[in-house]
C-alpha cells in the first residue's frame, strides 16, 4: 500500500512540500490553524509568490477541473493523524522577541496538536529549522503523548529551499538530509524520496544532532561569505580599489568559488539573519560560544551595508534628504520572491524617509506586502512612475527588470541624473553614458 503523506503548516515551507510530494505521486493532506489559508489553498491559491508553485497546486488540489485530485487540505488535526503515515512538521521558528535564541511555540504547537492522535505506527518528520538538540528532546515528547507509543517515531529531514527556486529545490534537491534513530525510519524516508535518490540525488543519513546542524552550519558559511565579501567592499572603498574585480578574480579559485561572493546591501530575509542568530544563541547554552563569536562581526558588517546605502544616498542629495525625492527600486528581500521580512530595501527606505526625504519604493511583488508593512512610504504600479522627479535611483532588489530599464527613457523622467546601485549588478559603464553619476558600495568613484 502508497504511503500517504501529510504536512503540518501550510506557509512557505509548507505549501510546497506539499504540492510537491502531490507531485512526486503521493496522497497528500496539509494542515494548517489558520481556516482562511486553508481555504485558499483548497481554492488553488497560493498565500505567497513563488514561481512555480500556483500551478503545480491548481495540478493537484482536489476540486480542480483536470487536476490529480492528490492534495486537500484541512484544519483538524485528528484527520492527519488518521489518514497519514509519515506526517512532516513544516511550521516557523521564528527569532524570540528580544532574544537572539528561536522561538520553538510552533514546532511544540505542532507536535502537541498531532501526538495525542496517533492511534497507529507513523513517523513524525521535523523540517523546521531548530537548535540543536530539540530533536531528542521532541521524540521523547512523542513517544509519551502518542497511544501508538514507540510505534509513533521521529525523524529530521531539514529543508535547503531558496526562496524563488523552491519547486525545483524540493524536487532536484541538491542532496537530502535525513536524521534517524531507526532503519524503518531511514526505509519510510527512502521511500518518500525515491524518486529523487533514483536521479542521483545524495541521501545523507545522520544522527539527531547532526542533521540540526547541516541546515544552521550550511546558512551560517553562506551568511559568513556575503558578510566577507561585503567587508572587502569596505576595505575597497578605503583603498580605492573595485570589489566586483576583485570578487572575480577571487571566483576563480576553486577552494573559493563565485557563489555568494557578489558585493552589495547585504542578506535579509526570513531564514539567514534569524538562524544565524539562533545558533549563536544555542552554542552559548551548550558551553561552545566562543566558537561562533565570528558570527556576531558576520552579523554587524551585513547590517552596516544598510547604514552605508543611506550615506552613499544622502551623499548623493547634497548631504542631506530635506526636500529632496527618492526612488527605491526592490521591497523583496531578494527577486523572485514577495517576501519582505527583513527587507534590506524596506529597511533602507523607511531610514531615508525620517530623514526628511519623500520616498516612492516600486516591486515587481512585493509591493502590498510592503505596503501593510510600511503604510507610510509612498507606492508605485511601475519603475518609471516610481523614479518621476527623483532626486536619486537606489538599487535595492536585483529583480532582472531593473537591469533592463533603459538610462536613457529613465534619465527623461528624473529631476536629477543619480544612481546607487545597492546590488553591484547593473552596467555602471551603461548608466554613465546616458549621462548618469553612478555609485555602487566597493567601487572607486568615477566622475
Amino acid at each position: 500500500m502508497a504511503l500517504r503523506i501529510t504536512v503540518i503548516g501550510t506557509g512557505y515551507l509548507g505549501a510546497t512540500h506539499a504540492a510537491c510530494m502531490a507531485e512526486l505521486g503521493f496522497e497528500v493532506l496539509g494542515m494548517d490553524v489558520d481556516p482562511e489559508k486553508i481555504t485558499a489553498l483548497s481554492a488553488g491559491r497560493v498565500p505567497m509568490y513563488e514561481p512555480g508553485l500556483s500551478e503545480l497546486l491548481l495540478k493537484h488540489v482536489v476540486g480542480h477541473e483536470g487536476s490529480t485530485g492528490r492534495l486537500r487540505f484541512t484544519t483538524s488535526p485528528e484527520e492527519v493523524a488518521e489518514f497519514g503515515d509519515v506526517h512532516f512538521i513544516c511550521v516557523n521558528t521564528p527569532q524570540r522577541k528580544g532574544e537572539f535564541a528561536a522561538d520553538m511555540t510552533y514546532v511544540d504547537a505542532a507536535l502537541d496538536a498531532l501526538a495525542p492522535h496517533l492511534r497507529r505506527p507513523a513517523l513524525v518528520v521535523g523540517k523546521s529549522t531548530v537548535p540543536v538538540g530539540s530533536a531528542s528532546r521532541l521524540a521523547e515528547r512523542l513517544a509519551a503523548l502518542a497511544p501508538a507509543g514507540e510505534g509513533a517515531e521521529l525523524a529530521w529531514n531539514p529543508e535547503f529551499l531558496r526562496e524563488g527556486y523552491a519547486v525545483g529545490d524540493t524536487l532536484h534537491p541538491d542532496r537530502l538530509v535525513v536524521g534517524v534513530r531507526s532503519e524503518h525510519a531511514e526505509r519510510l524516508l527512502r521511500e518518500v524520496y525515491a524518486t529523487p535518490i533514483a536521479e542521483g540525488v545524495p541521501f545523507v543519513v545522520t544522527d539527531f544532532p547532526t542533521a540540526e546542524l547541516v541546515k544552521t552550519a550550511a546558512n551560517s558559511f553562506l551568511a559568513t561569505k556575503i558578510s566577507f565579501i561585503n567587508a572587502m567592499a569596505e576595505v575597497c572603498e578605503s583603498a580605492g580599489a573595485d570589489v566586483v574585480q576583485l570578487s572575480q578574480a577571487l571566483a576563480h579559485d576553486a577552494r573559493i568559488g563565485g557563489k555568494f561572493l557578489n558585493a552589495g546591501l547585504g542578506f535579509g530575509g526570513g531564514c539567514l539573519p534569524k538562524d544565524i542568530r539562533a545558533f549563536m544563541a544555542r552554542a552559548g547554552e551548550l558551553g561552545a560560544d566562543q566558537a561562533l563569536t565570528f558570527l556576531r562581526e558576520v552579523d554587524s558588517i551585513n547590517m552596516r551595508r544598510r547604514s552605508r546605502m543611506v550615506e552613499l544616498a544622502r551623499e548623493q542629495c547634497g548631504g542631506g534628504f530635506l526636500g529632496r525625492r527618492v526612488a527605491v527600486l526592490g521591497a523583496s528581500f531578494k527577486p523572485n520572491s514577495d517576501d519582505i521580512r527583513d527587507s534590506p530595501a524596506l529597511n533602507v527606505a523607511g531610514q531615508i524617509q525620517l530623514q526628511g526625504a519623500q520616498v516612492t519604493v516600486y516591486d515587481p511583488k512585493a509591493v502590498d506586502n510592503a505596503r501593510k508593512m510600511f503604510p507610510s512610504l509612498a507606492y508605485a504600479d511601475s519603475a518609471m512612475e516610481a523614479v518621476e522627479g527623483a532626486h536619486v535611483v537606489l538599487h535595492l532588489t536585483e529583480w532582472q527588470e531593473f537591469r533592463e530599464l533603459d538610462p536613457v527613457a529613465v534619465g527623461a523622467v528624473v529631476a536629477e541624473r543619480r544612481l546607487v546601485d545597492g546590488r553591484n549588478v547593473l552596467d555602471g559603464a551603461r548608466w554613465r553614458a546616458a549621462g548618469w553619476t553612478y555609485r555602487a558600495m566597493g567601487r572607486p568613484v568615477v566622475e
